[in-house]
């Protein structure tokens, strides 16, 4: 697991990582699905902004709430208990679940994290990241935020976690930036 916070010359405007991504993944021949807590879908819909997107984009699960990580994703209340939502261990079950869910998927990538306002001091504005691409290693993220508010927390953290499948696919050697 890689710890970081955002770097200064790293764009935080979701819409344009989305474009970048979208060219990415056309070039890699993936197909993604995400599970997304914090960002409510945030990354879905600036993907969903990209024309053809459609060609490489099956779907985001919004799971919000700790109940509906257990319908839709098969998260148990006993990992729910040990580790709480919002964790690195939870983000690496739901990127898992909803990769498995998703046959045409072949990249799926999870976030959690809190904004506050009633987060443990510790973890105000941490959030956490995993990727899966079928057949490989799971690649997870902790992400201190730089902002403060609410709303600029998700927009940052909606940012954080399309440059992280990006960066996975560089990684994996299946496309360029």
């Amino acid at each position: 697991m890689t710890t970081t916070g955002a770097s200064a010359n790293e764009t935080t405007d979701p819409r344009v990582v989305a474009t970048d991504l979208v060219s990415q993944l056309k070039q890699s021949q993936h197909r993604l699905i995400l599970a997304e807590s914090c960002t409510c879908g945030a990354a879905a819909a600036a993907i969903g902004s990209v024309p053809g997107a459609s060609n490489v984009f099956c779907g985001s699960a919004v799971t919000y709430r700790e109940t509906t990580k257990q319908a839709w994703l098969g998260i148990t209340t006993i990992d729910l208990a040990q580790f709480t939502a919002e964790s690195q261990e939870i983000t690496n079950q739901m990127a898992a679940a909803v990769l498995q869910n998703t046959p045409d998927a072949t990249i799926s990538a999870a976030i959690t994290g809190h904004f506050g306002p009633h987060a443990p001091p510790a973890l105000d504005g941490v959030i956490f990241v995993a990727v899966q691409q079928r057949g490989r290693e799971i690649e997870t993220q902790r992400v201190v935020l730089r902002s403060s508010t609410r709303q600029a927390r998700q927009t940052e953290a909606t940012a954080g976690l399309l440059t992280a499948i990006q960066q996975s696919l560089i990684a994996s050697g299946q496309t360029t930036k």
